[in-house]
């Protein structure tokens, strides 16, 4: 592996100057981008989206259906949008260089638990223009308490897109964040041991199944029961299916992602999110 890591610093000279500037992130970063071509070769992971998964997840939560907050999330989508169009941002999928912006039904979901299990600490991973860290902090705010963690390393060869990161998570709610700069695998665990105990989990980095469960398994052994875990792009990867087959006691859900823009290779226009509650 190492051999392979140094031809691709051969191959890449922009890699080898991260490699200067942050030497163990570029080490991680080659030794991720490895695993993802292994795991490229693996049959992909179907999954059957549930009909009515947003009535489920609610009785999931003992929460009342029709959902009364769900208002509060169509109101404020338009201006999360309005927001990233006055700084010239496109959105929708592969916007921030091959990453998309989060989709409508992973953010409405995102903002019904944050609302409904009103979290003292979230944490997420991937952060790109922060659609998703807004939809959670606008909840915290309207809660009246929590805060947000997230934590996400910006794609080090693409430096013009740096200061785009979080640019639809308003001044005003700075408060209630904490964004830290680095990757899952070298900033998750020591954040994880100094919060002791997290509510709610959002994964969406790097979709290889080896990231998925290094954080799901993290994640896991500190949630609160009735918290719950967020895994973006479930169909990418094994880890959501590897996970939830390691946890059979604990109900989980497949959903799926109505897309900011049509994607027909996927699911019709649509991916898919899966959601667990401990």
């Amino acid at each position: 592996m190492l051999k392979q890591a140094l031809q691709s610093l051969r191959r890449a000279p922009q890699v080898g100057i991260a490699v200067a500037r942050e030497p163990i992130e570029a080490l991680i970063e080659l030794e991720a981008r490895l695993m993802e071509r292994q795991e490229h070769h693996r049959p992909a992971c179907l999954y059957e989206p549930q009909r009515g998964w947003e009535r489920r997840l609610h009785e999931l939560l003992g929460a009342p259906w029709p959902c009364p907050v769900v208002s509060e999330f169509w109101a404020l989508w338009p201006e999360v949008r309005a927001r990233l169009d006055a700084k010239g941002l496109s959105i929708g999928r592969a916007t921030f260089g091959c990453y998309n912006d989060g989709d409508p039904g992973l953010l409405r979901a995102v903002w019904c638990l944050a609302r409904h299990l009103q979290p003292a600490n979230v944490v997420e991973t991937g952060v790109a223009r922060g659609f998703t860290s807004r939809f959670i902090l606008e909840a915290l705010e309207r809660n009246g308490a929590g805060r947000l963690w997230s934590i996400d390393r910006p794609p080090p060869t693409k430096p013009e897109l740096h200061g785009q990161v979080g640019a639809a998570v308003l001044d005003c709610l700075h408060q209630r964040w904490s964004y830290i700069k680095g990757s899952s695998v070298k900033r998750l665990p020591g954040l994880l041991s100094r919060l002791r105990q997290i509510d709610l989990f959002i994964h969406d980095s790097r979709h290889t199944e080896r990231n998925v469960r290094f954080e799901l398994d993290r994640a896991w052994a500190v949630l609160r029961p009735g918290g719950a875990l967020v895994v973006d792009d479930i169909d990418l990867n094994w880890g959501f299916r590897s996970f939830t087959h390691m946890h059979p006691r604990h109900e989980f859900l497949i959903c799926y992602a109505e897309p900011l823009q049509h994607d027909p290779s996927r699911f019709g226009g649509t991916g898919l999110f899966g959601i667990i509650r401990k």
